[in-house]
């Protein structure tokens, strides 16, 4: 089995690094956030490395999952950079959710030093890397992720080889993009419906088994919105990261895209009034305050309802 080190404990990297944790691995990990990774070496039993060029020396698979590319490529230079201690033949395995640009980028300057790249953003959130079952979308080589797939498999239920690199992260982006269209799209639809004297719980318990139905509006919605918990899962900020980069896909694929361009403003809007901590399900209040209503609840005072 491939000797692995692995970069980024945030939310969803730390259980992915949990799974790893395995004799036959001789796990090393990095965090950015230093206390982070001395309290999951003490828990795990694996080594702590001081920077990403220590965690990467000797080892045959580098995982890496960080919020956005360029903080991956940040990694790469300098003294204490991975490209100071990756050795040739090994593989760097983005988990980042990233954009296609830079994972070309970064291939191109591995390949110069013979290392391999994969780019493998993870769907699925928290409980799916709790669970050890995250769906991995993966760019590059097929012969490669096949070297590496046992590495991935520790962590993903299902491996999915989606084309040349950077393939993986643009799948990733279009996904989270419907996403995005769908918790928007829902919340206008609901807003409207309150308006119109139709409460928002026998709303989607109609639409949840009609053709409109979606996972906002089968889980998201009636778990988060109409219980107005609003748990933080998922960074709304992540999120207008990820339908960026599927509106910049689509823009230098030359189609038209109106609604994938109009979601990125939507989300890019929300991103702005909410928040850097607020969570991808909380632009639904946005929505609330240019409609004037609550979903599930009463209208907002003082918002000029007739």
């Amino acid at each position: 089995m491939p000797r692995v080190a692995f970069l980024g404990l945030g939310a969803i990297g730390t259980p992915m690094a949990r799974h790893l944790a395995r004799p036959e691995h001789d796990l090393v990990i990095w965090n950015r956030t230093a206390a982070r990774a001395t309290d999951f070496g003490a828990e795990q039993g694996v080594r702590v490395a001081a920077t990403p060029a220590d965690a990467a020396r000797d080892r045959d698979v580098v995982v890496t999952c960080l919020p956005i590319s360029s903080d991956v490529e940040s990694l790469l230079d300098g003294p204490d950079g991975l490209l100071a201690t990756m050795p040739a033949g090994s593989v760097l395995v983005d988990c980042t959710s990233g954009d296609p640009a830079t994972s070309r980028r970064m291939a191109a300057r591995l390949a110069e030093r013979g290392i391999g790249f994969l780019d493998a953003p993870v769907s699925g959130g928290v409980s799916g890397a709790v669970q050890g079952a995250l769906t991995v979308m993966v760019g590059g080589d097929e012969a490669l992720l096949e070297w590496v797939r046992p590495v991935i498999e520790c962590f993903g239920k299902r491996i999915v080889h989606c084309g040349a690199i950077g393939a993986g992260d643009a799948l990733k982006a279009v996904n989270n993009a419907l996403l995005a269209m769908h918790i928007w799209g829902t919340a206008e639809g609901l807003s409207a419906l309150e308006k119109a004297g139709v409460r928002s719980d026998v709303a989607l318990d109609v639409i949840n088994t009609s053709s409109g139905r979606s996972n906002a509006s089968m889980n998201l919605f009636p778990e988060r919105v109409l219980t107005r918990a609003f748990p933080r899962t998922f960074r709304l900020a992540l999120l207008d990261k990820d339908v960026g980069i599927a509106a910049e896909i689509a823009r230098e694929q030359k189609i038209v895209a109106p609604l994938l361009q109009l979601t990125s403003e939507l989300f890019r809007q929300a991103h702005r009034e909410l928040g850097e901590e607020a969570d991808h399900v909380e632009a639904v209040q946005v929505v609330e305050r240019l409609a004037g209503v609550v979903i599930g609840g009463k209208p907002e005072a003082g918002t000029g309802q007739a």
